[in-house]
């Protein structure tokens, strides 16, 4: 089994590199990658899942084992696939509030802006919270029952690993997938709309 060793590295050289290591070898069928933070453990992880591979996580003192196997390699997206539905939309949110000035009545325009996202109905597909606005997710917040409820509809929601660590808050998140630069990218190039907050 091929070991990627990327201790060391940041959100999105992990992903970049797990990518560009199943780009040169197609007809790989495991591999494991040693981290050493749980943002790119996430993001990995779930990279290799969309690449057809079952991921088993192991945690050992301060890394992160992770051990893939894919069975049909006949059955895979290409690499670094994401594709939107079609009239699709995608909301990028980089702050934890809407406007500049009473910091009060920025948080409660973003609360009735989440409220009211259900209206966009089916053309919203994805939600994508980075800097600032990663704390909009995070447990014992007003916002998170929105988003959950937006998840359960079927928005995708994808919450910036890099920013969630900068702020100490990855035990906080509870809604979302942890996400890496490489996903957020990917999301602008294939969406037919981009509304950022």
């Amino acid at each position: 089994m091929k070991e990627l060793d990327f201790k060391g590295l940041s959100c999105p050289q992990p992903v970049i590199r797990t990518k560009a290591y199943l780009e040169e070898t197609a007809d790989c069928l495991q591999l494991a990658v040693v981290l050493d933070n749980q943002a790119a453990a996430e993001n990995v992880t779930r990279f290799l899942e969309g690449q057809g591979f079952v991921v088993a996580v192991k945690e050992e003192g301060a890394l992160y084992r992770l051990c893939g196997q894919r069975t049909d390699a006949q059955s895979l997206p290409a690499a670094g696939e994401s594709q939107g539905a079609a009239g699709s939309v995608v909301l990028m949110i980089t702050h934890s509030t809407i406007g500049t000035g009473d910091l009060e009545l920025g948080r409660k325009l973003m609360l009735n802006f989440l409220k009211t996202l259900p209206e966009m109905g089916d053309s919203l597909w994805r939600i994508m919270l980075v800097n600032d606005g990663v704390k909009l997710v995070c447990r014992d917040t007003d916002t998170l029952a929105e988003f959950k409820a937006l998840e359960k509809q079927g928005v995708s929601l994808l919450v910036c690993g890099t920013c969630l660590e900068h702020f100490g808050l990855m035990a906080e998140k509870g809604a979302g997938q942890t996400t890496n630069m490489l996903d957020i990218v990917t999301s602008l190039q294939v969406a037919d709309k981009v509304i950022n907050i």
